[in-house]
Order: C-alpha cells, then sequence, then structure tokens
C-alpha cells in the first residue's frame, strides 16, 4: 500500500536538491529519495519534478511512495568467510569479495551476519536488527578483516572505540600509477556525488576524511600501497585515490582503465583489508590480526611482478 504526504517547501530547503531535501523532511536515506523522485513521486506546484531539481521555499509539495520492505538476515553459509579469531566478546572474520557486511535494501548477495548466523554464531542484539553486532563495514567488493561485536558489551566498546578513532585499520591497495609523492596523507571531506547517486567524491560540505599512503612498489603501471585510514567513510580509499587520478586497479566505479583490469583479472577493486588492530573489550590489551590476499588479488600482483 502506498503512502503519501502533502506539505509545504520550509525556508530553511529552499534551494537544496529534491533528494536531499526528502530526506531531511522525511527521514528517508538520500538514495531511497532519489528513488521515488525517479518513479514519478514527487511533485512541487502540481509539476513532476526530478531528484536533482531544487526545491523551492513555500512551494506546495506532493510526495506518494511505496514503503520499503525491510532487510532481513537471512542465514547463507559463506564456505570462503574466514574465521581468523573467536571468542566470547569478538569474532574477527576474513571476509571474501562479493559479500557484504549486513542486508540492505537491493543487496540480495550474501552477508557477514548471514554466513555467521548460518554457521551458528550467537551475534550482539545491538544497533538496527539488519546490522545487529557490526561496528564497522567494508565494501561487497573489498576483502579483508571485519569485527564483530558478539556481545552488548564488545558493541559498545567497539563503537566507541572507531568512533574515537583508537582502531589500528591498515588496507593494501594497487592503484594506476605512481602516486607523488610516494608517501602522504590525503585529507578531503568526503560526501555524496552530486551527479551518481551511489558514488561518493571529495565535496565541500563533506565530512571530514583522512587517508595516509605509503608506496611499497612501483610497477611500470601502477603501485602497491599501504594505507592506513584515520577515518572510515564509505568508499573512503577508493574516493580519496581517484581524486588524486590513481584509482584502485579494477574499480571501474571510480575510474579504473578497463584495459588493464582485464589484463589482470580483476572484476572488482585491488583493495584487501590487511591488519586489524583494537583493544579487546573483555581485557583491554591491545590485539592485532593479519589476513593474506585473496587468490584474484595475490594473480593480479603477480602478474604486475612480471611487467
Amino acid at each position: 500500500m502506498n503512502e503519501s504526504r502533502s506539505l509545504y517547501v520550509p525556508d530553511g530547503l529552499d534551494g537544496e536538491r529534491v533528494d536531499a531535501g526528502l530526506a531531511k523532511l522525511l527521514g528517508f536515506s538520500r538514495s531511497y529519495a532519489a528513488e521515488v523522485a525517479l518513479a514519478g513521486g514527487v511533485a512541487m506546484n502540481g509539476k513532476s519534478v526530478d531528484k536533482s531539481d531544487r526545491l523551492l521555499a513555500g512551494a506546495w509539495l506532493e510526495i506518494e511512495w511505496t514503503p520499503r520492505r525491510e532487510a532481513v538476515i537471512v542465514p547463507i553459509a559463506v564456505p570462503d568467510l574466514g574465521i581468523v579469531h573467536d571468542d566470547d566478546e569478538i569474532v574477527v572474520v576474513d571476509k571474501p569479495a562479493g559479500v557484504a557486511a549486513h542486508p540492505s535494501v537491493g543487496w540480495e548477495g550474501p552477508t557477514v551476519l548471514g554466513a555467521l548466523a548460518a554457521a551458528g554464531f550467537r551475534i550482539s542484539t545491538s544497533g538496527a536488527a539488519e546490522r545487529a553486532g557490526i561496528v564497522h563495514r567494508l565494501d561487497a567488493g573489498t576483502s579483508g578483516l571485519m569485527v564483530v561485536a558478539k556481545t552488548e558489551r564488545a558493541y559498545t566498546w567497539l563503537k566507541r572505540a572507531f568512533h574515537d578513532r583508537e582502531v589500528e585499520k591498515i588496507y593494501r591497495a594497487v592503484v594506476q600509477g605512481h602516486p607523488d609523492p610516494l608517501a602522504g596523507t590525503i585529507d578531503g571531506p568526503i560526501g555524496r556525488h552530486p551527479r551518481h547517486d551511489w558514488r561518493f567524491a571529495v565535496t565541500a560540505d563533506g565530512k571530514p576524511s583522512i587517508t595516509h599512503y605509503e608506496t611499497l612498489e612501483a610497477f611500470p603501471y601502477a603501485s602497491l600501497l599501504e594505507v592506513h585510514l584515520e577515518t572510515g567513510r564509505t568508499h573512503q580509499i577508493r574516493v580519496h585515490m581517484a581524486a588524486q587520478r590513481h584509482p584502485c586497479v579494477g574499480d571501474a566505479m571510480y575510474g579504473a582503465d578497463a584495459a588493464l583490469s582485464a589484463r589482470l583479472g580483476l572484476t572488482r577493486q585491488w583493495l584487501h583489508a590487511t591488519k586489524l588492530g583494537f583493544a579487546h573489550p573483555a581485557t583491554g590489551e591491545f590485539v592485532r590480526f593479519e589476513a593474506a590476499y585473496p587468490a584474484d588479488l595475490q594473480h593480479a600482483l603477480s602478474v604486475l611482478e612480471l611487467d
């Protein structure tokens, strides 16, 4: 059953994009607000408007939408999901590519939470039901280490640690070309891409985002980097490296060269969460975990080494 709302545009949203304004007015996510507009569900002063049109203060808005079905955790076994560490408080996994951290509307593939449920793990019930126990995420196309809370204490402890930037997050990335300088810091706020709903970009009004990188090895057409994240924005490494004109190899969304990706046999970005460290929620002792490169990334690296 469809729902609808009719209201005047408040002065504070004058000039705001339709999708951003709907998100603020109705509590939608911006991506869902964009979907509603694209489906023809938004009219301003009787005229249908697109997601990127601008709101006019005092205009009469009419919105009609079909409520989304809530995402639920479906137990689906993921044989390639590695259990790196497991105790009473936490489980640390080595997530393969093609697996999302948790269920979301529009994602029909396997998830870390679904894989853990299928394997019989009991996870913290803190957080939204479909994200229970999740304190940080990796993109579906990014492989590597994630920690999931099994108790309420661990969830609270780890959420604070991530928020306060007390977690050591180290990635390896292969990017196109050679960054100049070979080691440095990228400090650029990240927000929604102004023209592409599913992408992010360095934007003036984005959230503070800091990435530290160091070149470990240079090849003729690419470089292997070690990357330390100070913040944890969605797509942060991918966005920051693309903004420097050095996108992750294989990352079609952010401008990677298709010919190079094909030559290396890559169907996703060369990006791996290789090290993760934090104070353990039960003991306070700092613990570190490591994950080796998966087969597809190792193969691509081997091809580059032969150039």
